[in-house]
């Protein structure tokens, strides 16, 4: 018994001196998110680890190679030789599809170019942030700012009156999920299986895609015309790939290509390659920096791109990436692809958007607007959370009328400025507001699609109470048999 009472005081002896060993070793910086101090080891005689230690502004930049991250000045040279995501970039340099920035657009208008001759698709342009769009909505006399929402009230009016409800579970979504829940296989939550259900029953509906189940019990159709058109499908903004697996599982499709940027675990990957009927290729890479026309196994294939929740500029890049400028077109016009048979894609996070990679710019600069109020309508957007979705939403409030209201109560003087006008607003005025900013912006890529000459629609395909994000992007060839 002493032999035992000795042993566990030398063990807690131990320990606290392990404890005051290991407190002196790690970094003094508080984690809130953790609830614990950082577990790096402090730097020379410094508190704290080189993440943390106070730094001069002037002696840090952004590493060439992965701008996430800064590096000291001094040390750049020697850094860019052991950054982490050199290998991938040089890996990715190798593929014949990667070109820097060839879906990124353009931080010029159109008409500039013609003038000045001057094209700045290559060069880098300033991402603007969120707190950047808010300073300078703060910064907006409250006459600027009213003209603003009169703008977007107006422009609301005009384009945004035709999104239809269209929310749909096809029959041979319900027993894939119905088999899957009886399997316990089902690796992703019901509001995802709801929303992957919808985006596929409103291809299907609109003529994209042939369900295995209709082509099972059609006996009288020609074994061709039972095949689905697009054999091949391109999801972007992939993750970890399950629309596709439910895409693959209920309509037969036979070439898959995931495009991500990031590395997932627990992909579908492993589920889609116990099918030997079926081909899949995951592609590293940015959507901004993906030549379609450059992936050979897509040469001749007919395809077709969907994307789920593809966030802010994603889907504008997406777009792009899907109508590439052929070689011999001067005027840099896209085109349509030969190969492509649809398109469905799933917007979100228009806070996220930025000016020059929005593809529809020539829609806001004939309405009047500046690629300074696009900004400020995409941080409106972030409002359309506000409220409680469970409830109507005042989707016909006129703000025209409010912020005249505001101008006669304050006469010339405008002693409120922006910033208390918009504190002060309502949270379901806000929420309202924010889904009339993001109509106007996925109204813009509706035209887009339009332009080019496509059959496209725009539809509400969940309800907000399942996700506030809720618009499609639904397009296919005017000549789709």
């Amino acid at each position: 018994m002493f032999a035992r009472s000795i042993a566990v005081s030398l063990s807690l002896c131990f320990s606290e001196r392990y404890s005051g060993i290991m407190e002196t070793k790690r970094c003094n910086f508080w984690l809130p998110n953790k609830k614990r101090f950082c577990a790096n080891s402090p730097i020379g005689d410094s508190l704290y680890c080189g993440n943390h230690n106070s730094r001069s502004e002037g002696q840090w930049i952004p590493c060439p190679i992965d701008p996430s991250h800064s590096v000291l000045e001094e040390n750049l040279k020697s850094h860019v030789k052991r950054c982490p995501l050199l290998k991938q970039v040089q890996s990715l340099s190798l593929h014949p599809f990667y070109r820097k920035g060839i879906n990124a657009g353009s931080d010029g208008e159109q008409e500039d170019k013609e003038v000045l001759g001057v094209d700045d698709s290559r060069l880098p342009a300033k991402t603007v942030s969120s707190e950047m769009k808010r300073n300078a909505l703060h910064n907006m006399s409250v006459p600027e700012f009213c003209n603003l929402l009169e703008k977007i009230e107006s422009i609301h009016e005009s384009f945004c009156k035709d999104i239809q409800d269209s929310f749909q579970m096809p029959e041979v979504c319900r027993m894939w999920i119905k088999t899957g829940e009886e399997n316990r296989k089902l690796p992703f939550q019901e509001k995802h299986i709801m929303q992957q259900a919808s985006i596929l029953g409103n291809l299907e509906n609109f003529g994209i895609l042939r369900s295995s189940l209709n082509r099972k019990f059609s006996k009288s159709e020609e074994p061709d015309k039972q095949e689905n058109p697009v054999p091949a499908v391109i999801e972007f903004g992939a993750g970890r790939g399950y629309l596709t697996q439910m895409l693959a599982d209920c309509y037969g499709i036979k070439s898959v290509f995931l495009v991500e940027r990031k590395s997932y675990k627990l992909k579908a990957d492993r589920t889609l390659r116990q099918n030997d009927s079926l081909r899949l290729e995951r592609l590293r890479i940015d959507i901004e920096d993906l030549d379609l026309t450059a992936v050979e196994s897509l040469h001749g294939v007919p395809f077709l791109a969907i994307g789920k929740h593809l966030c802010g500029a994603a889907t504008d890049l997406a777009m792009r990436c899907c109508f590439p400028v052929s070689k011999d077109n001067d005027g840099g016009q896209r085109d349509v692809s030969k190969n492509l048979g649809g398109l469905a894609i799933a917007t979100c996070c228009h806070h996220l958007c930025q000016w020059k990679h929005y593809t529809n710019k020539r829609y806001f600069l004939d309405l009047g607007m500046t690629k300074e109020e696009f900004h400020a309508i995409t941080w409106f957007t972030s409002w359309a959370v506000d409220a409680n979705h469970g409830s109507d939403l005042p989707d016909a409030t006129d703000f025209r009328s409010h912020f005249q209201s505001i101008r006669k109560e304050q006469g010339d003087g405008y002693v409120d400025g922006v910033e208390k006008i918009l504190a002060d607003m309502e949270a379901p005025k806000r929420a309202a507001l924010g889904f009339k900013c993001k109509w106007i912006i996925d109204m813009g890529r509706l035209m887009w699609l339009r332009e080019l000459g496509l059959d496209a629609e725009l539809v509400k395909y969940v309800p907000p109470t399942l996700s506030p994000e809720n618009h499609l992007l639904i397009a296919r060839p005017a000549n789709y048999l």
